[in-house]
């Protein structure tokens, strides 16, 4: 019999910010392999619809309440599902913030909201859900990144800071818990469609200039992601930890508009 190595029945996955967007099509993805879900929010209210889709789909669904700048709200968390499902196989680090402004007029309330929600909560989300793994020499960790862990844009100076601590945590984290059986990686989308940079897309020259630059000629579906995080959270990447993959439609080869009258 042929081992799939893509199917992740009777896994326990946390998939944290999963109130909308990427985090509920990564959610999805997972489910649809096999795996019961924990999904989460600060306002659980919100998960009511996508626990609903998930319970359709066939699989045990855990909604859970997290403040990741809370540091009781992910002690609390995790003792939940453990409680509930006994054990916790694969963790995506999903939920992030961002504020655009010039630098210049950045506050310090503002560096301390992105940077404790994407940088510091994933560490403290990664390590109290690390204990639970270390004991059973096995677990997935998908911190999420974007291409602004390797490319620095104006107007993003506390997101690129995080994102870019978001990838050198991962390999600092994947050396200390690859003798525990534990992978750890960071998943990085390129230029997708979110709640949080809509306001962008609806710029066409904007979308224009972008779709230029990727090799792909297109910004990011959110099912674009499905195939990495599933690979990511199962067997067929046991002897991968510490890497960056960049799902990115090649934006990051530094491809360039074409100059007027070039082809």
């Amino acid at each position: 019999m042929v081992h799939n190595f893509f199917d992740l029945t009777d896994k326990v996955a946390i998939i944290t910010g999963t109130s909308r967007g990427l985090g509920q099509y990564m959610g999805r993805a997972l489910a649809k392999h096999g795996a019961d879900l924990v999904i989460t929010s600060r306002n659980i209210d919100s998960l009511q619809d996508f626990e609903q889709e998930i319970e359709e789909i066939g699989r045990k669904v855990f909604p859970v309440e997290l403040d990741v700048r809370d540091y009781g709200s992910i002690q609390t968390m995790v003792k939940k599902v453990i409680d509930h499902f006994g054990k916790i196989d694969i963790l995506v680090n999903n939920a992030g913030y961002n504020i655009r402004k010039p630098s210049v007029e950045i506050t310090w309330e503002d560096w301390d909201t992105v940077l404790d929600t994407n940088l510091k909560g994933t560490f403290f989300v990664t390590q109290a859900v690390a204990k639970h793994m270390v004991p059973r020499h096995y677990g997935r960790i998908i911190n999420i990144g974007s291409v602004t862990s390797v490319f620095g844009y104006a107007g993003l100076a506390p997101y690129c800071a995080s994102r870019g601590g978001t990838k050198q945590l991962t390999m600092s984290l994947a050396d200390d818990w690859g003798p525990f059986g534990i992978t750890v990686n960071c998943l990085e989308p390129g230029w997708f469609r979110t709640a949080q940079n809509a306001v962008m897309y609806e710029n066409k020259e904007w979308v224009d200039y972008l779709t230029d630059r990727i090799p792909l000629k297109r910004p990011g579906r959110p099912h674009d992601l499905d195939g990495a995080v599933v690979f990511l959270a199962s067997d067929a990447s046991a002897y991968i930890t510490g890497q960056t993959l960049l799902v990115d439609g090649g934006i990051t080869t530094g491809a360039t508009r074409a100059l007027p009258g070039n082809k």
